[in-house]
């Protein structure tokens, strides 16, 4: 499980160094940049809300369990 979503933390990264490259690169015109920037950010966001629905499954599931953080007194 702790491989599949750093496997799609990269990708968020990933898709969010390509949004950054096309930001960057000048283009003729600012529609295909933005097309294409637009199109790397909305790839993270829905990879984003793909993470955070499997982290909530596999709660439910059982599949990971919280550990919380120890209190002391």
């Amino acid at each position: 499980m702790k491989y599949l979503v750093g496997i799609a933390f990269v990708l968020i990264i990933g898709a969010l160094v390509a949004a950054g490259f096309f930001m960057m690169r000048g283009g003729k015109g600012d529609a295909p940049k933005s097309r294409n920037m637009a199109r790397a950010l909305a790839v993270r966001v829905g990879l984003s809300i793909l993470v955070f629905v499997l982290i909530l499954i596999s709660y439910q599931l059982g599949w990971i369990e919280p550990t919380g953080v120890p209190v002391r007194r």
